[in-house]
């Protein structure tokens, strides 16, 4: 994915979130007060330049949507067909150059 997508992705979700906060009648400043964070990380969120997953979560939980990071990680789940070759699920991820003999 090269950078010019992430910026348009990164655009697209500031934009709903700027949506949702009018829509919710609040100011950049009261939504930063009440995610205890600071107003320029709302700012930028809005303006798609980033800011901390931790900004991110907190202006959705004051604004009631966490179910969207469901979107963002969906629950890992494993196909019928790969459940009949694993013998046992997967606890760790193998070493690179390290050789399991079976």
């Amino acid at each position: 994915m090269n950078n010019n997508v992430i910026i348009e992705l990164a655009q697209n979700l500031g934009q709903s979130l700027r949506s949702l906060r009018i829509r919710r009648n609040l100011d950049q400043e009261s939504l930063a007060n009440r995610a205890g964070i600071a107003l320029n990380a709302v700012k930028n969120l809005e303006n798609g330049k980033g800011s901390t997953l931790y900004s991110l979560i907190s202006v959705l939980r004051v604004m009631d949507r966490i179910d969207w990071l469901a979107s963002l990680a969906p629950a890992v789940t494993i196909s019928p067909l790969q459940a009949l070759k694993s013998k046992s699920p997967r606890k760790r991820v193998s070493r690179p150059g390290k050789k399991r003999h079976v």
